[in-house]
């Protein structure tokens, strides 16, 4: 057996535990009784601790010093590629500073779940100070004397920097403000309103992630506070949750999450248990779910069968046709809550978090003092006042969980959606007439065709033109947007 059939062996294995730990993750999330968080947390830095063991393992070390990645296929060198990367960068974090990320992160999301709910910041700062140490700790490390931030962003979107997207979220933010302003002075359409219950939600639901393809013989649809997906390949879980008064949250939660689910189920089975195998960056996998929720379902077509489909479910609405609905769909409004924003202000959303994570990392905000920044920098942004936590800085689960650089591949999923958006509506003219029945399939196959089934094959950057053919800009998602919003709003 070569050294390369040895370590893609191992390889396999390790990438097994860790969907293991990732289905502790999962379960901590649906399922775990609150109380046990303490447990799982001594759980989850045990697996880690196995992890991070054999992710430097030096019998790895050398099987990549002896293998020539130039006698390899294009296949075998991408995922050299990965597993030296992960090696390298695994090798400079302490494995016990590993493990106590682990288990340290796994209490605080426990801890901010509590605070959340109690609308208790205080509650929640002790923990989330002890996991800001230790992740300017681990980015430190990572940095090799370089820029701490930098080093975490390419956890999640390899080969980004904060530089670049500085200069993106600059070139975004003017059209984004003005656009917002022309809206907000228009006349606002009817919004959905009355009563939906929660298990007809789910039902509609469930039906939603089977028409955009999401295949629940591996799938399953659960309910968290926090929606998400969860898994590669035969096992890939989403989350969604429900409010009564307020459907589109249950909904469009699901089919973002069908997005990721459907990139993670459509890769190449030859990739399965191998570096390959799992969406190639964070960015690259939120193109799927923007793509699939926003332009795809918050289409005018796709809206006018859905409209139909909840009258079906739920009688007859506030909204009378589905030109109404579809305004109804993509209201623009003031809110606070980042995973319900509107397409035209969800990225001013993402900014602020950029801005101030950038600084806890770099001790410029203490974390205190997090609170009163968030709230100046919301009121500043958006012209009112954050009313209670958990519309705050209590908000997203991110920062408990130590994922700091993660924020910032949102808005550049919704830049890739834009790249691909505008290549897909020139390979598929008559997509709407698809899109108007409830059928997707045109849509997603194209998406599976030209990028899902490559799993990690190419590098980011290089897997978005690969799909559109062009490299990545925010022109194409600022057309869309004003074109769109501008339409609906008669501007």
């Amino acid at each position: 057996m070569s050294a390369f059939e040895k370590l893609m062996r191992f390889e396999h294995d390790t990438q097994a535990l860790g969907q293991i730990a990732g289905r502790l993750g999962w379960d901590q999330e649906t399922m775990m009784p609150r109380s046990a968080a303490d447990q799982r947390g001594e759980e989850m830095a045990a697996i880690e601790a196995v992890l991070h063991g054999r992710r430097i393992d030096p019998q790895v070390g050398e099987w990549l010093a002896e293998i020539n990645d130039g006698d390899l296929n294009a296949v075998g060198q991408a995922q050299m590629r990965h597993i030296r990367k992960s090696f390298e960068r695994t090798s400079k974090v302490p494995a016990d500073l590993a493990a106590e990320i682990a288990k340290v992160t796994s209490k605080a999301q426990g801890s901010w779940a509590s605070a959340r709910a109690d609308e208790d910041v205080a509650a929640f700062l002790p923990v989330l100070q002890q996991v800001v140490d230790l992740k300017r700790q681990e980015g430190q490390a990572l940095a090799d004397g370089g820029d701490v931030y930098d080093a975490m962003i390419d956890d999640y979107e390899p080969d980004m920097t904060a530089a670049e997207l500085v200069a993106m979220f600059d070139a975004m933010r003017p059209r984004l403000v003005d656009l917002r302003a022309a809206v907000l002075e228009a006349d606002a359409p009817k919004g959905l309103s009355g009563a939906f219950p929660a298990d007809k939600q789910m039902k509609l639901t469930r039906e939603l992630a089977r028409a955009f393809g999401y295949d629940m013989k591996h799938g399953r649809v659960d309910k968290a506070v926090h929606p998400f997906s969860s898994g590669s390949g035969h096992d890939v879980r989403i989350t969604t949750r429900t409010s009564e008064d307020d459907p589109f949250n249950c909904f469009y939660s699901t089919i973002h999450e069908v997005g990721h689910g459907c990139y993670e189920q459509n890769i190449d089975d030859a990739y399965l248990l191998t570096s390959l195998g799992q969406g190639v960056s964070m960015g690259v996998h939120e193109s799927q779910s923007r793509i699939y929720e926003n332009q795809l379902g918050r289409s005018r077509a796709f809206t006018g069968w859905l409209f139909e489909r909840m009258r079906d479910t739920f009688g007859e609405m506030n909204v009378p046709d589905a030109d109404a609905f579809y305004a109804a769909v993509n209201k623009v409004q003031n809110g606070y809550i980042r995973t319900e924003a509107d397409e035209v202000q969800y990225n001013l959303h993402i900014m602020l978090r950029f801005d101030l994570e950038r600084a806890l990392m770099s001790d410029d905000l203490a974390v205190a003092d997090l609170e009163s920044a968030w709230n100046d920098r919301f009121a500043a942004d958006f012209g009112y006042a954050v009313d209670k936590p958990s519309n705050g800085c209590l908000q997203d689960v991110h920062w408990s969980v130590g994922l700091f650089g993660y924020f910032p591949t949102y808005s550049l999923g919704n830049l890739y959606a834009g790249c691909l958006h505008q290549a897909l509506r020139a390979a598929v003219p008559d997509l709407d007439v698809d899109l108007a029945k409830g059928e997707t399939s045109a849509a997603t196959g194209w998406l599976k065709d030209n990028l899902q089934q490559f799993g990690g094959l190419r590098t980011p950057r290089d897997t978005i033109e690969h799909a559109s053919g062009m490299a990545p800009s925010p022109e194409p998602l600022l057309q869309y947007l004003e074109q769109k919003f501008r339409s609906i709003y008669g501007l």
